[in-house]
């Protein structure tokens, strides 16, 4: 008797293992349609992928995609949010490790860009592939906005914390850091891409510390001059 694709007998006979629940099994199509999709994204880019190559690729049809994912776009945008948690996860675990502002914290949250930036090679121009997609069709844009908002919720939290540990005046908006912070971040990966030698192994860590330099040192002020332009 033959076994599905859960390794599990597919007739009345047992394996003696349990069979998946419905949510399980569709949880686990999901994973396996999101494997698939990353992969031939990044063989093909996401103008040249096909639906139903990544269906193929996943061993399901097109059907099975469908049910679970609502179009290409969707698809795309799941692994996004889920890259984007994943970077936040990891900015988090540094500084619960070290103590955020010392050279360590520094130090790890650099590590975490040029990881992003030389191992990760395949996902930065694809997101610059999808952006410029995005900007041409503005219905997935407004869903690109509203599928990166838990990420973006999870650094604006991160943030919060930090300004808190730092006596930033209370007028600085954690929401407005976390937009600086993602901008500085994004702009970094596609310079090193571009030109490794300008964006050295320390520079994205150092800038997040002239940064929160620079807020402690405006005083929460919105416009205006800057901090040493005393006229």
């Amino acid at each position: 008797m033959g076994m599905g694709q859960d390794g599990q007998q597919d007739g009345r006979g047992g394996t003696g293992q349990r069979r998946l629940t419905r949510a399980e099994t569709k949880a686990r199509t999901r994973t396996l349609l999101l494997d698939a999709a990353a992969r031939v994204f990044a063989r093909k880019g996401f103008t040249g992928a096909s639906v139903e190559e990544i269906a193929e690729s996943a061993g399901f049809s097109t059907g099975a995609l469908y049910s679970n994912f609502s179009s290409k776009e969707a698809l795309f945008l799941e692994l996004l949010s889920a890259r984007a948690s994943d970077r936040v996860s990891e900015a988090a675990q540094t500084l619960a490790t070290h103590t955020a502002g010392t050279g360590e914290a520094v130090a790890g949250l650099s590590r975490l860009l040029i990881d992003v930036a030389d191992k990760d090679i395949d996902f930065a121009p694809l997101q610059a592939e999808f952006w410029l997609y995005a900007v041409r069709n503005p219905e997935v844009l407004d869903t690109m906005a509203a599928q990166l908002r838990g990420p973006r919720e999870s650094l604006e939290q991160l943030i919060a914390g930090a300004l808190v540990r730092r006596g930033a005046p209370a007028g600085v908006s954690a929401e407005a850091v976390a937009t600086v912070v993602t901008a500085l971040f994004t702009g970094l990966v596609r310079q090193r891409r571009i030109d490794p030698a300008s964006v050295s192994e320390e520079l994205f860590g150092q800038a997040l510390t002239w940064l929160f330099a620079g807020i402690n040192a405006g005083g929460g002020q919105r416009g205006g001059a800057l901090p040493d332009d005393a006229g």
